[in-house]
C-alpha cells in the first residue's frame, strides 16, 4: 500500500503536464455488432469444454473489444462466444484464451457471490430487443453461478433466480463456458422466428482489462457498461417455442428450535414447524403472477451490524427473496439507481416496512405480485397482508403498491406510484401516497429525471409533498451533477423510508478525470469537488458538507483516494453518539480528512483499507476501518470487517469497535457453507449466523441456519439473548 502511494505521488510530479493534456483519441464509434444462433442438429455433450463437432463447423460471434483501458482496441486475449439452440434451451458458450492461465483469479464458488471480483463471464440478453430490459447470467472459471434482471439500464436486481446451468473447464489455454437456458426461463414476444439482443463481457482480472462483445461509450462505470443496452449487439437466426402459460409451485416446510431469552414472557427450546408455498404463473409472454401464502424467510441471513455517529436513523438493506425479486419495477425518482441513492433521497416504497415491528418480524399470511410489461408499459402490483405482531402490538395489517413506467424516446421513461397502509404506524387510520417521476437519458452522456410525491396520513397536518430534480453530464473526461430535493415536515409515507424530513437539500459535484497514457502503472486520476446543503423549514442551515476529493485508479486495479471535508452541523435536539455521551443544542463546525486505498483482488489481502482523522464535532476523531476479502482456497474464503473510532469530546472520551467476518467454504458452486459473526460495543452484542445452502437441484434449496445472539455488557459477558436452529426445504415444480 505504502509503495504504491509513493511511486503514484513521483508519477504524479514527474509527469503531470502529461496529466493536464487531452486525451488520446478514442475509438471511433464501433460498427453495430451482429450474433447468428444457430440450430443444433445433434444434442451438446453438456460438459464445458468446447469439443462437440457445432464449434468447428459455425462461425462464432465477432471480436471482443477493449471497454478498459483502451475503449475501441482490440482485447489483448480473445473471447470466441456462440449462441445456439434447439427445441427446449438457448446456449451460449464461450472459450476464454489466456496466456497466462496460471495467474488467473479465481476463487469464489458461491451462488450469488461476487464475481465481479473474479476473473469472469457475463452475459445480458435481450429477448424483446427493446435497450430496456434484459437477462443476466455469469459465471467464472469455477463454474460459480450469478444470475440477474436488468431495468432500464440503471437497475440489475441481482437478487432474482431463475433456473439455468453451466459447466466450465479450465486447460493451458485458459478456460471455457457452456451455459444452457431453458426457454421456459425467459420472457419473449410471440413468434416463431425474431430478433433479439445480446452482450457479454468479459473481465480479465489478473491484468484488469474488461472486454465486451460491443463496447458502451467511454467511461461507461465499470460494472454498468454491459447492462447499458443501448449498445447491445442484435442476435438474429433465433427460432423460439410458442410462449407457454408457465406455472411454477414451491412449496416449502420448516422447522424452527428458538429460545427468547429477552421476549416478554421468556421462551426456551420453542419447536414450531410450518408449511407453506410460493406460486408463480406466466399470464402472457411478459407478465407475471407471483403468489404467496404464509410467507417463511428462516433462511435470510442477519443483518450486518453498523455503527451510527450521526442523529439519524440507519438504512439496513431488504434481503427478503419474495421481496427482492421484483424490487426493480417498483423503484421511483430513481432512488436507487445507478448506484448514486442516498440516505437523504427518500424511498417511497421501502418493503422493509412489511413484517417487520419495531426490528422484530411480524408475519405474512399471504400476498401477491404482478410484474412485466404490456407493450411499452412496465407494470407492478403487491399486496401483502401481515398477521398480528409481536405480543399483540400489532394489528394485522394490509399494504399496496402499485407502479406503472411508460417508454419514452429510446432510453428514457415517465412513470406513476400509489402505496396505501390499511393500518398507520402508531396510531388510528391509514397512509397513503401517489407520486409521478420521469427519467431521461439523453444522448450519450445526460441523465436526468424529476418526481413529485404526495401523502396523506389521518391524522397529520403540514406539507405533506416531496419532490425532485437532477442533472447529470457524464462523460469520461468531466462531469457535472446538480440535485436538489424537497422534503415537506409531514411528508410521511409509511411503506417507504425518509431519513430526513422538513428539509431542502441542494448538492453540486463537479469532476475532472484524465486518463493517463505517459505512466505505465497509472490508468485514470480523478478530482471531485462537492457542496452539499440541507436547510431547513425555517429557512436554517442544518447541514453543509463541503469536499474535495483526489482519486488515483492505478493499472493492476488498486485505488487511492484522499478526502479533505469542511462539515457545518446545526443541531436543534440534544441527540446521543451511539455509544457515547450527549452533545448539546448548537452549531458545530470541523474538518476531517479521510485516506483510503483499495487493494485489488488479485492480491491475496484485499479490499478496502481506510483512515479517517481530524476535529468531531466539538472534539477529535480517529477513525480505522478494514472491509475486504481474505483468500484461502478455491473454496473457503473469509471477508472480515473491522471499525474502530476513537472519540474524544468535552463530555467524554470513548471507543467503539466493531468487529466481524463472514467465512465461506464451498464444496460446489450449488452448496456453501457461510458464517457470518460480529461484535458490536456500541450495542454491547455478539452475533452469528451460520447457513448452509444446498440447491440440490436448479430452484430447488435445502437450508440449515442457526442464530445467535448474546449481550456482552456487565460481569456475565456473552449472556445469551436469543437463538434459533431452523430447517427449510423448497421443491421447484415447473408445469
Amino acid at each position: 500500500m505504502i509503495r504504491g502511494l509513493r511511486s503514484a505521488a513521483v508519477a504524479c510530479v514527474a509527469g503531470l503536464g502529461a496529466f493536464l493534456a487531452p486525451d488520446a483519441a478514442v475509438a471511433e464509434d464501433a460498427e453495430p455488432v451482429t450474433v447468428t444462433a444457430y440450430r443444433l442438429t445433434q444434442p451438446l455433450v453438456f460438459d464445458g469444454r468446447l469439443d462437440d463437432a457445432v464449434y468447428r463447423t459455425v462461425e462464432h460471434a465477432s471480436a471482443f473489444m477493449q471497454q478498459e483501458p483502451r475503449a475501441g482496441e482490440l482485447a489483448t486475449q480473445a473471447t470466441d462466444m456462440w449462441v445456439l439452440f434447439d427445441d427446449r434451451n438457448v446456449y451460449v458458450s464461450a472459450r476464454m484464451h489466456d496466456s497466462d492461465p496460471e495467474h488467473m483469479i479465481a476463487d469464489d464458488m458461491r451462488r450469488d457471490g461476487n464475481l465481479f471480483q473474479n476473473e469472469h463471464i457475463a452475459i445480458v440478453i435481450d429477448t424483446f430487443h427493446d435497450s430496456r430490459t434484459a437477462f443476466f447470467f455469469s459465471t467464472n472459471p469455477l463454474g460459480a453461478v450469478r444470475d440477474g434482471l436488468v431495468l432500464d439500464e440503471n437497475n440489475t436486481n441481482y437478487d432474482w433466480n431463475t433456473v439455468w446451468d453451466v459447466k466450465t473447464n479450465r486447460d493451458e489455454t485458459g478456460w471455457s463456458a457452456e451455459i444452457v437456458i431453458p426457454f421456459k426461463s425467459l420472457r419473449y414476444p410471440t413468434g416463431h422466428e425474431q430478433t433479439w439482443g445480446i452482450n457479454a463481457r468479459r473481465w480479465e482480472r489478473n491484468i484488469n482489462e474488461q472486454s465486451l462483445l460491443s463496447i458502451a461509450p467511454p467511461g461507461s462505470l465499470p460494472n454498468s457498461a454491459l447492462q447499458r443496452l443501448a449498445s447491445e449487439a442484435t442476435v438474429i437466426g433465433m427460432e423460439v417455442p410458442p410462449p407457454a402459460h408457465n406455472i411454477e409451485l414451491k412449496p416449502y416446510g420448516v422447522s424452527n428450535l428458538t429460545t427468547n431469552r429477552v421476549a416478554s414472557p421468556p421462551t426456551s427450546n420453542r419447536i414450531n414447524k410450518d408449511i407453506g408455498i410460493d406460486a408463480k404463473y406466466g399470464i402472457t409472454s411478459n407478465v407475471t403472477l407471483d403468489l404467496t401464502v404464509n410467507t417463511d424467510f428462516a433462511q435470510v441471513e442477519i443483518d450486518e451490524q453498523q455503527v451510527n455517529l450521526t442523529r439519524f436513523s440507519l438504512f439496513f438493506p431488504e434481503k427478503r427473496d419474495f421481496f427482492l425479486e421484483g424490487q426493480g419495477i417498483f423503484d421511483f425518482g430513481n432512488a436507487s439507481g445507478n448506484g448514486f441513492r442516498g440516505g437523504d433521497i427518500p424511498l417511497v416504497f421501502f418493503s422493509r416496512r412489511i413484517g417487520f415491528d419495531a426490528g422484530q418480524p411480524v408475519p405474512i399470511r399471504g400476498g401477491a405480485r404482478l410484474t412485466g410489461r404490456v407493450g411499452k408499459t412496465s407494470i407492478g402490483l403487491l399486496e401483502i397482508q401481515t398477521d398480528e405482531g409481536p405480543q399483540g402490538l400489532t394489528p394485522p395489517t394490509n399494504f399496496a403498491v402499485a407502479r406503472l413506467k411508460r417508454d419514452v424516446l429510446r432510453r428514457s421513461n415517465i412513470g406513476i406510484i400509489a402505496t396505501h397502509r390499511s393500518r398507520r404506524i402508531g396510531g388510528t387510520g391509514s397512509n397513503d401516497l401517489v407520486g409521478a417521476d420521469s427519467q431521461w437519458n439523453l444522448f450519450e452522456n445526460i441523465q436526468a429525471g424529476t418526481y413529485y410525491a404526495r401523502s396523506r396520513t389521518t391524522g397529520r397536518a403540514g406539507d405533506q409533498s416531496s419532490h425532485r430534480a437532477y442533472f447529470r453530464y457524464v462523460p469520461d473526461r468531466w462531469g457535472f451533477e446538480a440535485d436538489r430535493i424537497k422534503v415537506g415536515d409531514a411528508f410521511n409515507p409509511e411503506v417507504g423510508y425518509v431519513q430526513r424530513a422538513d428539509i431542502t437539500r441542494t448538492d453540486l459535484t463537479a469532476r475532472f478525470s484524465p486518463r493517463i497514457r505517459s505512466v505505465r502503472s497509472l490508468r485514470k486520476l480523478e478530482w471531485n469537488a462537492e457542496v452539499d446543503r440541507f436547510v431547513n423549514g425555517r429557512d436554517e442551515v442544518e447541514t453543509r458538507i463541503a469536499s474535495g476529493q483526489f482519486r488515483i485508479d492505478f493499472d493492476n486495479s488498486d485505488v487511492a483516494w484522499v478526502t479533505f471535508r469542511n462539515d457545518y452541523e446545526r443541531l436543534t435536539a440534544p441527540f446521543r453518539i451511539s455509544g457515547g455521551p450527549s452533545l448539546p443544542v448548537g452549531a458545530y463546525e470541523y474538518n476531517e480528512t479521510q485516506i483510503q486505498y483499495y487493494v485489488g483482488p488479485q492480491k491475496k489481502v484485499n479490499g478496502r483499507f481506510s483512515w479517517t482523522g481530524g476535529q468531531f464535532y466539538s472534539g477529535h476523531r480517529q477513525q480505522f476501518e478494514y472491509q475486504g476479502r481474505v483468500k484461502g482456497t478455491t473454496r473457503l474464503g473469509f471477508e472480515p470487517r473491522i471499525l474502530v473510532s476513537h472519540i474524544s469530546l468535552p463530555e467524554a472520551t470513548f471507543t467503539s469497535k466493531l468487529v466481524g467476518t463472514r467465512a465461506n467454504f464451498s464444496f460446489s458452486p450449488r452448496m456453501t457453507v457461510s458464517a457470518l459473526v460480529q461484535y458490536n460495543s456500541s450495542l454491547n452484542t455478539l452475533e452469528s449466523n451460520i447457513r448452509w445452502r444446498w440447491e440440490y437441484q436448479p430452484g430447488s434449496d435445502f437450508y440449515v441456519v442457526y442464530t445467535d445472539a448474546r449481550d456482552t455488557f456487565g460481569p456475565r459477558s456473552a449472556l445469551l439473548m436469543n437463538r434459533g436452529l431452523a430447517v427449510k426445504a423448497t421443491r421447484l415444480l415447473r408445469f
